[in-house]
């Protein structure tokens, strides 16, 4: 066996060990929150690494009808899922015009895009609090709903246009003949050539808004309005001289479940969507 094959046996050793750390110090933590939601709280006291005796459900029914964590689950579907509508409503055309035609103005706002991508949510709160007070739009949720999809605006108008950006223009051209205006091209020809970064622009926006916290719970006050990361923290208040462990970890697993799910459902499509868009970009 000659030398560079056994450097390369040795690293292809290393990187799996480092992997396999990092998987352990990512999953961990998700595993022993799961395994905790079904103690009761003198096990938990007792040890926080043995097993529960037995599986405790309660916890889970506590934390949907004690803490409210069905309804702020059905409000955050909701949040998430009309908010993504508006992020694709508004980012597909512009991604479109960005990436595919040029106009007085057009490098401009390429630059304001490209600098809307360092400027986080959290930082703008107090203005957004501000404006959406003076426009008596407070406590609502679709302007909550209208304010995620305009803050994920920059990002993903960078990431869709990556993928415009590597359509053929003789697919254009060809339409063109046919007598198709810009929107029908846009809509016939450009959006189902686009489709794996549709679908990655879709499962970014679904993390990012149903893990969203500091926006909900400024720009949302009924607490019946609530979405579910800001219900956690009710969880958290109700639990705060009971000190219920098991219920408060059940009302987290309830929080990271769904994202964990749809991750591994479509972890490959993002993935290889990331990849695409990247290149073409």
């Amino acid at each position: 066996m000659n030398t560079a094959k056994v450097k390369r046996i040795i690293y292809d050793n290393l990187m799996r060990i480092v992997m396999l750390l990092i998987s352990i110090i990512v999953a961990g933590p998700i595993l022993w929150a799961f395994i905790t939601s079904f103690k009761t709280s003198a096990e938990f006291l007792r040890s926080p690494w043995i097993l529960p005796a037995k599986l405790q459900f309660v916890n889970y029914v506590n934390a949907v009808q004690k803490a409210h964590m069905g309804q702020y689950f059905i409000n955050s579907i909701a949040v998430t899922f009309v908010s993504l509508a508006f992020l694709l409503f508004l980012v597909v055309p512009a991604s479109y015009a960005l990436a595919r035609q040029r106009f007085f103005g057009s490098k401009m706002i390429n630059l304001l895009v490209l600098a809307g991508l360092f400027i986080n949510a959290n930082y703008i709160v107090v203005p957004l609090f501000i404006l959406l007070k003076n426009l008596n739009s407070l406590d609502n949720r679709l302007m909550l709903c209208a304010v995620y999809a305009a803050t994920a605006i920059p990002f993903n108008v960078y990431l869709l246009s990556g993928f415009m950006k590597g359509i053929s223009r003789e697919y254009e051209d060809a339409a063109n003949i046919d007598g198709c205006g810009p929107m029908m091209i846009l809509y016939r020809i450009i959006v189902p050539m686009a489709k794996p970064g549709l679908i990655t622009v879709s499962l970014f926006g679904f993390m990012t808004f149903w893990n969203e916290y500091m926006l909900a719970l400024t720009l949302l006050t009924t607490p019946g309005k609530r979405t579910l990361s800001v219900g956690l923290k009710n969880l958290m208040e109700i639990q705060k001289y009971a000190t219920n462990w098991g219920a408060m970890f059940a009302g987290l697993v309830i929080v990271m479940l769904p994202t964990m799910i749809f991750y591994a459902s479509v972890q490959k499509k993002l993935t290889d969507g990331i990849t695409l868009g990247g290149i073409k970009g």
